[in-house]
């Protein structure tokens, strides 16, 4: 698995399905990494090699295919997490406080809080 591009596995259709079909199952610990990386990628100012961190980062979240599956109850996004931090750990620099803004208030609209 170590060697799969994920990168072909994102669209924004199957990240924005994936976040609202699974938010609650996910945990907002899972998407607020996954939306502030999705607002950075989108982001003009983003190089490309960024961009394609995140992208496959991404991608391995919304992909049906990844180490634990998704369905295990407590476990199933524990590698996606893994997975988004260590994206966002190498793009850190690109992830600017408005998209972790976003982000956040994304989360509040969706949980309510």
């Amino acid at each position: 698995m170590a060697n799969t591009d994920f990168s072909s596995q994102y669209s924004d259709a199957g990240f924005w399905g994936k976040v609202k079909t699974y938010a609650k199952a996910a945990g907002r610990g899972v998407l607020e990494q996954a939306l502030k990386m999705y607002y950075s990628a989108t982001d003009p100012d983003t190089p490309l090699w960024a961009k394609t961190t995140i992208y496959g980062a991404l991608g391995y979240f919304i992909s049906p295919i990844d180490a634990i599956p998704d369905l295990l109850p407590a476990v199933g996004y524990t590698d996606d997490l893994g997975v988004l931090i260590a994206a966002a750990a190498a793009v850190a620099a690109y992830i600017k406080d408005e998209h972790v803004q976003k982000a956040r208030e994304t989360l509040r609209q969706w949980f309510k809080d």
